[in-house]
């Protein structure tokens, strides 16, 4: 046996294996939280099945599942990509978890990273369920699905960016809270479940900016109509994504 051939190699693993490593636990983790599995799954599809089959909102014409279904989307990737990962990222940076990984060989814009992945996983699983859900409710889907993957995308980095920054910048328990109040008034005011032609001209013009209305704006003019790319919604959300993802990158305390 030569010298030498057990010798030890320290180092740090490729950035690439460390972020699947990363991505693996995240995504472990937000599926086993039971309030997060509340927020991501029990919450929308009990939405999508009670809206659906109970006359309580006037949807206009057509099947109300067509209506619901796109803005019941639209609110999953809320839940996730805002809302779960505001609290679990809050929790996790109070208790000091943050702070010893970004002194782990992670780099820690791969933690960010790894935390986006694991919100585009979970997206994926909630989308595959909600779809298995409204499809048996009679929902008949139009549209180009990479219209539908492009705006989820956008509406994803737009909730994420923005929940990163309230937990990066406000208490865990601040964060608790309004992150969950934030949920509640886009499920109501965002043009969800109720159309937001039902609001006044001048709440529904500051409504239509906000980045719950253009996804699930956007979702409903591709999904319900059969519409073409709708840019415009496409651009709201780039914008929210762009001053989300740059206000944490800039205000994001590890500590």
């Amino acid at each position: 046996m030569s010298t030498g051939t057990y010798a030890p190699k320290p180092g740090a693993a490729p950035v690439g294996r460390m972020i699947a490593a990363q991505t693996a636990l995240e995504t472990r983790m937000l599926l086993r939280n039971g309030e997060q599995l509340l927020l991501t799954v029990i919450i929308p599809s009990l939405l999508l099945v009670l809206f659906s089959t109970v006359d309580i909102v006037d949807t206009g014409a057509g099947k109300a599942v067509d209506f619901l279904a796109p803005g019941v989307l639209a609110l999953a990737v809320l839940s996730t990509a805002f809302t779960g990962q505001a609290i679990a990222t809050g929790f996790e940076r109070r208790y000091g978890v943050l702070k010893r990984l970004g002194a782990s060989p992670l780099p820690r814009w791969a933690l960010m990273v790894s935390k986006t992945l694991a919100v585009l996983v979970t997206e994926v699983l909630q989308i595959a369920l909600l779809t298995a859900i409204a499809l048996g409710l009679g929902w008949s889907p139009q549209g180009d699905p990479f219209s539908v993957l492009l705006l989820v995308v956008l509406g994803t980095a737009a909730f994420s960016g923005l929940g990163l920054l309230m937990a990066g910048t406000l208490k865990a328990e601040a964060t608790l809270a309004a992150a969950n109040l934030v949920f509640l008034l886009l499920l109501v005011g965002g043009g969800v479940v109720v159309p937001l032609e039902k609001f006044p001209d001048a709440a529904r013009q500051v409504l239509e900016l906000l980045p719950i209305a253009a996804l699930s704006d956007g979702l409903r003019a591709v999904l319900q109509n059969g519409a073409a790319m709708p840019w415009g919604d496409a651009l709201t959300l780039a914008v929210w994504a762009v001053l989300g993802l740059g206000a944490a990158a800039k205000f994001f305390r590890w500590e």
